[in-house]
């Protein structure tokens, strides 16, 4: 019944993501940036506090980042650009009033992972409430602390198009997708850690709905507290549905412009207050801060030159160049290190393609099934693993083997070549010897003969298979199974 509903509506979503960077200082003032830092109220100065007659001076290279993001999403970099006043109060702003961006910001339009951008703008971050004991209400015994170590931290918003999708599923999907690539793409910079459950990337989504794909519904809600990419396609799920319930008991004028949580042991979104318009914050251009000429201040040539590898390149030149499986690609993609390993082992194959596939089949299935029962492993060198990798590909020995010998260069990173020769794990491809063993194997399995002369095709595997078991994983399989069939004419 749910969903007959849903396909009624159309859904409209956009994004708003705020990335603390990865700087030495705060925005506007040198303390440390440090979001580890436990003890309260220690990485704070006059300025980022708002003492009188303080003035604050701009993180260069907090703007760089903000401006290197944009040149790798394909937007534009704005010539001029200036800070603005936003003006509200919290108890977590010491200023009273924000410093971030309104009209000029530094970067404008750029797509990712298929929505486009309107803007990415830099401001500071605010502080952070530590809520003690009930505070539900004005008569609990609750109270909260204000820690202003992260006031003043440099803080990046990046805000999407609105986008509109035939279901709230596929509107939940995107929204996912686009927030853990612009995640994987801030690692990829190196311009934040954007770890969500630190908060130091914060996903807050705009939906609203419609019966009419051409005629939005003026009104919308602006979802936080998403601190995490699953929370998102759930809180989006969960706003659509309590729209659609008002429109269907024409109610749909209780639909109004709000802030609403997501709070995730009810797994519903609560009403937080009205949403502010622009002029609610009452912005102006900061006078204590300088106008911005960024094409003056900045090499924009030379910095779109050394902008590392994106996680979109790296996935054309792995499909390109490897022909590997896109799972195995994604693995790579998101875990940097595990990448850097698979390349280093490409180097020591000689870029063989083929090699190249049996390499990423054993990282992506068995070192990482290994990894997964015992997180202590480490990574055996890249030539002992290209090593390994040709000698299974090669056929000098089993797949088997190779899983055994892999299990063996994780703990003591050995020759695999060598292992192979003590253990005895090299295929024997000697017909002679082969053939005195198949012998026995066929005077001892009368039944399974009679049942393979019958007609029985698969009752040679289980023939084969003995071969394997008497050799010890030795034999070479197709050899073993062309003498069996010799044998049995």
């Amino acid at each position: 019944m749910q969903d007959e509903k849903q396909r009624k509506y159309y859904t409209t979503i956009g994004l708003e993501i705020h990335a603390e960077l990865k700087t030495a200082t705060k925005m506007f003032c040198s303390c440390k940036n440090d979001p580890d830092e436990e003890k309260p109220n220690v990485n704070i100065c006059p300025v980022c506090m708002a003492h009188p007659a303080t003035l604050p001076v701009p993180n260069k290279k907090a703007i760089e980042s903000v401006i290197k993001v944009g040149l790798a999403l394909g937007s534009e970099i704005a010539d001029f650009s200036e800070f603005d006043r936003k003006n509200y109060f919290y108890p977590d702003i010491p200023k009273g009033y924000q410093i971030s961006q309104y009209k000029y910001p530094i970067v404008s339009g750029g797509k990712l992972a298929g929505m486009d951008l309107t803007r990415i703008h830099l401001e500071e971050d605010t502080g952070t409430s530590k809520h003690i004991g009930d505070t539900s209400t004005s008569l609990s015994a609750g109270y909260t602390l204000i820690d202003f170590n992260r006031a003043g931290v440099p803080l990046m918003e990046l805000v999407t198009e609105a986008h509109t999708f035939d279901n709230p599923e596929d509107a939940a999907k995107c929204a996912s997708n686009f927030a853990k690539e612009y995640q994987l793409l801030l690692w990829y910079l190196g311009v934040s850690e954007a770890n969500m459950e630190k908060g130091e990337m914060r996903v807050e989504a705009n939906v609203s709905i419609s019966p009419d794909k051409d005629n939005k519904w003026p009104a919308y809600v602006e979802v936080k507290n998403l601190n995490s990419f699953r929370s998102a396609e759930k809180a989006i799920k969960y706003e659509v549905d309590r729209m659609i319930e008002l429109f269907e008991s024409g109610r749909e004028s209780e639909i109004v412009k709000e802030t609403r949580g997501w709070d995730e042991n009810k797994q519903k979104t609560i009403s937080q207050r009205k949403k502010e318009s622009s002029q609610d914050y009452r912005y102006f251009p900061d006078p204590d801060l300088p106008k911005m000429k960024l094409h003056e201040a900045f090499d924009l040539e030379a910095m779109k030159k050394n902008l590392p590898e994106t996680p979109a390149q790296k996935r054309d030149r792995y499909k390109t160049a490897y022909g590997i499986k896109d799972e195995d690609i994604e693995v790579y993609i998101n875990d940097l290190e595990l990448g850097k390993w698979f390349e280093e082992i490409i180097v020591e194959l000689s870029d063989n393609k083929d090699l190249a596939k049996v390499a990423s089949n054993y990282i992506t299935t068995d070192f990482i099934g290994l990894r997964k029962n015992n997180p202590e492993i480490k990574k055996p060198s890249a030539f002992n693993f290209a090593e390994l990798v040709t000698l299974i590909f090669e056929n000098k020995i089993s797949s088997r083997a190779g899983k055994d010998i892999l299990a063996m260069i994780v703990v003591e990173d050995a020759s695999p070549l060598k292992i192979a020769t003590e253990k005895d794990l090299l295929q024997k491809n000697d017909t002679g010897a082969l053939t005195e063993i198949a012998q026995k194997i066929i005077a001892g399995n009368e039944k399974v003969v009679s049942d393979y002369k019958g007609g029985k095709e698969v009752a040679l595997m289980s023939l084969v298979g003995q071969m394997m078991k008497e050799t010890k994983g030795s034999a070479n399989p197709q050899v073993a199974k062309q003498l069996l069939m010799d044998l049995l004419k």
